[in-house]
């Protein structure tokens, strides 16, 4: 099974990028998202950004892992 979080991108360099995961930072490759930038919300899977999804979606999906036990984020 795979999964993909939600993360907001805190800072970009090219074509890596910083995003906040619950608190923790992680650099991640932006390499398959394109027109990304600080503030947006991608799904994070082993390294890579997969696609961007809005506020609200990432909100929505935080909350479910946490109400799962995944996560702290609500």
């Amino acid at each position: 099974m795979c999964l993909a979080l939600p993360a907001e991108i805190i800072a970009i360099e090219g074509d890596m990028g910083k995003v906040n995961l619950g608190g923790v930072h992680k650099e991640i490759s932006l390499a398959l998202v394109e027109d990304v930038k600080v503030g947006d919300f991608v799904l994070v899977h082993v390294g890579y950004a997969l696609n961007r999804v809005s506020p609200e979606e990432a909100e929505r999906t935080l909350a479910l892992f946490a109400e799962a036990g995944l996560g702290g984020a609500a």
